[in-house]
């Protein structure tokens, strides 16, 4: 299981789902305190900003960010949760979580899972770069950009609520 939460509530979440992998995508230099639970090895750090298109002294989502993201969910055993967060729990980490389950899931449906994570944060709205990255990579012909499109922005909100994406 997959689970959504911003940087202030990285610890309540792990403690509350009992996740042993913690995916980090935010701002390089951030610091994010890493939980006990989860080992240093099972924690990947992405340092990217949430923007879609190059801007002068930022770091953008690349090609190689996504592939960082694709290698860990692959070797994430998947015998307890997976939190993923950003700073807000809107942008960057609804689109890894997506990224996630469709990487899993090969065969599953894009649009219906956008519509578990439409359903499971109204406040979703996914890095639209980090998408058509993955959905390159992971060659879903658009798909995965055209269900991110599909679900729209979620709801204004400065923090999002943790969620679970399930899927599978």
């Amino acid at each position: 299981m997959i689970h959504v939460c911003p940087l202030s509530k990285i610890e309540a979440t792990v403690k509350a789902t009992g996740a042993r992998h913690l995916l980090s995508v935010i701002n390089l230099g951030t610091e994010v305190p890493r939980p006990a639970a989860i080992l240093p090895e099972d924690h990947l750090f992405v340092g990217i900003n949430d923007i879609t298109v190059p801007q002068e002294g930022l770091i953008h989502p690349a090609a190689e960010h996504v592939e960082g993201i694709l290698s860990f969910v692959r070797r994430w055993p998947r015998e307890a949760p997976l939190v993923v967060h950003c700073y807000a729990g809107i942008s960057r980490s609804t689109a890894s979580a997506f990224i996630a389950a469709c990487a899993l899931n090969p065969d599953a449906d894009e649009m219906e899972i956008a519509r578990r994570l439409r359903a499971a944060s109204p406040s979703a709205t996914p890095n639209a770069l980090l998408v058509s990255l993955a959905d390159s990579a992971l060659r879903r012909g658009g798909r995965m950009n055209a269900a991110i499109a599909a679900i729209g922005s979620g709801r204004m909100a400065f923090e999002g609520d943790p969620f679970e994406l399930s899927f599978g």
